[in-house]
């Protein structure tokens, strides 16, 4: 299994949450129809705008949807961002 840090994690404009790998391009992960989705402009995972799901959960799933479905473990790292997370969130991401 392939590794890569986290280089930040964002909720954007449209309340997606993104995530930005350092190195890896995971320009095929919607062939895993898990609505985790690639932009690949701006280089990022992102899942739709929760509905049922908190952005918690939707973390979740992103990083589990890349571990067992692309085979990359995605890490967090002291230099990780976070932009427009509420410290909640935040604090409950970093403690997982």
């Amino acid at each position: 299994m392939s590794s890569d840090a986290i280089k930040e994690i964002k909720i954007d404009d449209s309340g997606r949450l993104c995530i930005f790998p350092e190195q890896k391009k995971f320009t095929m992960i919607y062939r895993t129809a898990t609505e985790v989705h690639w932009d690949n402009q701006g280089m990022f995972l992102y899942s739709p705008k929760p509905r049922e799901r908190s952005y918690f959960d939707w973390y979740n799933h992103i990083m589990d949807v890349v571990k067992n479905e692309c085979y990359c473990e995605l890490s967090l790292t002291k230099e990780t961002e976070f932009t427009n997370i509420p410290v909640s969130l935040q604090q409950q991401i970093l403690t997982n």
